[in-house]
Order: C-alpha cells, then structure tokens, then sequence
C-alpha cells in the first residue's frame, strides 16, 4: 500500500512562485563574466538583500563525495573570487587533495543565481596577513584558537581554547600558517535570472584559450 503524502509534502509539491522581477539578454549582458558579476553583486548590496556576501562553496574530497558549506566572498579580480578560511578545515584538506571547486551565489530577492567553477589557489601569504589584521580581535583569536572541523567534547572545550588563545596571543596576535585566503580561478560561470512559466534566462561563459565564450543555455 502506497503511504499517502503528509500535509507537509503536499504543500511542498504545490508552492510556486512566478518570477517576474527582471531578464537577461545578451545584448544586455557584459562580454567579459568578472563584470557582469561585479554589476549583480554591485546591484544586491545596494538592494540590501541578506547577506550578498555569502556564497556556496562546494568541493570534493578524496572519497569522490562532495560536500558544501556557506563562506564570504572577501575581494574578487580579473584573477577571481577569494575568500580567507582554516586551510585544515574539511575543505582545505579537500582542496588539497582536489584544487576543483564550485561557488554559487543566491539572490533570492533578486530572483538570481551565479555559479562558478574553476581551480583553487592559495593567495599570497601577504594578502592573508592584510586581511587578517583588518579583522576584529576576537574574531582573529577565534581563527588561532578554533581547530576547524575538529570533533570538540563539548561548547565548554571551545571556550577554555579561545581562553587560552586570549591570553597568549594579546592584542596583537600574529596569523597562524594554518589560517589564511584562497583564490577561486575561474573558467566557468553561469548567470541565471528567473522568468514567468519557468522560461528562466540562463548565460554560461566558458573560457576557451583565454577567451571568454557567451552562450545560452535551455532552462
């Protein structure tokens, strides 16, 4: 016998939504990828959307298993998209052993989506240094003292760590080597802008010998 849906699948399976808020054509669209997030990004902070930082980072680790967790864009170029991090945390091991990642921004109010996937880097140890010391004091004891990723007893084993951090490290603590930025290359990007019936707009760039090629893609 066949289980009827709970009220809660059934309501899942009829929300909907009609997006409707705006398009994406190529002839409005930048050439170059890098620019056109510039302006979506520009264009959600001044919406004042939650949090237009946050971003989706996926990685692979060596079981073939991927894994995702949120981080925040930090400074972003033509070279692409940092973010600073614990480099033995989960996705600094898996990076190490799989230097291929993904990021996917989401603008839910904006009715929009980035994707980008490329090669990870490790940014410079001076850039890492930089950022580090524009960071709140607490906020740096936090990255010494916090073995990220790291099985803990209990809330009370974290306190005692960030504890004993304070105390040794002062007002002026140095940037671990564990703690430090990574640099998102990329060679893909995809741009999605929700439309009326599911007609999404969708823009992918692929690099192809340096050359960003622009395409459409069915929704």
């Amino acid at each position: 016998m066949t289980t009827p849906p709970s009220s809660l699948a059934q309501s899942l399976a009829q929300t909907r939504k009609s997006y409707e808020s705006a398009s994406l054509g190529e002839a409005d669209s930048h050439a170059n990828p890098m620019q056109q997030f510039e302006q979506w990004l520009s264009e959600a902070i001044k919406a004042e959307v939650p949090e237009p930082n946050a971003m989706t980072l996926a990685t692979v680790g060596s079981n073939l298993r991927p894994s995702t967790r949120i981080v925040l864009i930090k400074d972003f170029d033509e070279r692409g998209i940092v973010w600073f991090t614990n480099y033995q945390s989960q996705k600094g091991q898996e990076l190490a052993g799989n230097p291929f990642a993904a990021l996917q921004f989401h603008w839910v109010e904006l009715e929009r989506v980035v994707r980008v996937e490329g090669v990870v880097e490790k940014v410079d140890a001076a850039t890492s240094d930089q950022y580090f010391n524009m960071r709140p004091l607490l906020s740096r004891l936090a990255a010494i003292a916090s073995p990220q990723s790291a099985r803990l007893t209990s809330r009370a084993e974290l306190e005692a760590l960030m504890d004993k951090t304070a105390k040794a490290s002062g007002e002026n603590p140095v940037r671990p080597a564990t703690w430090g930025g990574y640099r998102l290359v990329p060679n893909r990007f995809e741009f999605w802008q929700g439309r009326r019936n599911r007609l999404h707009d969708r823009l992918a760039y692929e690099r192809e010998n340096n050359v960003w090629i622009r395409s459409r893609l069915a929704p």
